[in-house]
């Protein structure tokens, strides 16, 4: 079967290094504007996949992100950064790349290309069938994701492919296909840009919309964000003042005593 990788293609532009950097910059923010757009065409493919995740989350489920170097990259980003925004444990969203936590900084060769060892990683985390697995392959042809989406399903996980060639193997052997197509990248093949963005703009929406609907915000604020420096707690501060009518000092000593916004708000909803 020949694959079709727009991610791939060669692109409109040409003769690259010939032209002023006003250009470059010009063409490059030309073609991120297409981004988006793609990625709207996702969101109905993006809901039944969200609800679906969100199912099994609310039965104790977690959510593993799996790709090789920047879509393993993206995910780690995402899943590292949901502790800190929305108190959750590090369990509970996790991000893992082929060639293990080296290859966050530097690319380990040919990890990507084994479809076996996607799985074995997984099943350090003793996976199981609440959990939902999501492969990120800009291509959609990793070995090391797609071996994981395919043991995955026969474990009974739910299963989503990110990727931005549709109809590749990644959107075939998942449950649920994502597939933005953003179309041949300002480079030739740099899928750390176009394609990079939208599998970036995706897992934002996919962590962000599971939080909210966890319950980890209220109204439109990060009421369990964990408060790791001065700048956050003056933030927490300020929406527990949104909500209450008390001096300062007297949200900031109460917040760093009990240590979440929420926890503030719902003392003094009692009184």
């Amino acid at each position: 079967m020949t694959i079709i990788r727009t991610t791939e293609s060669s692109s409109l532009y040409d003769g690259l290094e010939k032209m002023s950097t006003s250009d470059l910059l010009n063409n490059i923010n030309n073609e991120d504007q297409k981004v988006a757009l793609a990625v709207q065409q996702e969101i109905p493919a993006l809901t039944n996949f969200i609800d679906a995740c969100f199912e099994r989350m609310s039965k104790g489920g977690r959510i593993f992100y799996i790709g090789a170097g920047t879509s393993g990259r993206l995910g780690i980003v995402d899943a590292s950064e949901c502790p800190p925004t929305f108190g959750v444990d590090h369990g509970v969203v996790v991000g893992i790349i082929a060639g293990g936590d080296y290859a966050i900084r530097k690319a380990v060769e040919f990890a990507e290309d084994d479809a076996i060892q996607g799985w074995k990683d997984l099943e350090l985390y003793n996976i199981n069938s609440n959990d939902t697995l999501v492969g990120i392959a800009a291509s959609g042809t990793t070995p090391y994701v797609i071996g994981a989406i395919e043991t995955a399903r026969k474990n009974n996980l739910l299963t989503v492919g990110i990727s931005c060639n549709p109809g590749s193997p990644l959107s075939i052997v998942a449950e649920h296909a994502i597939t933005p197509n953003v179309g041949p990248e300002f480079v030739t093949g740099s899928t750390r840009m176009k394609s990079g963005t939208a599998q970036k703009l995706v897992l934002n929406m996919i962590s962000t919309s599971l939080m909210i609907k966890l319950g980890h915000v209220k109204g439109n604020k990060m009421v369990d964000m964990q408060l790791s420096n001065i700048k956050l707690i003056d933030r927490g501060v300020k929406m527990i003042l949104e909500q209450i009518d008390i001096p300062y000092e007297e949200a900031e000593e109460q917040i760093k005593k009990l240590g979440s916004v929420r926890k503030v708000l719902d003392v003094y909803s009692k009184k």
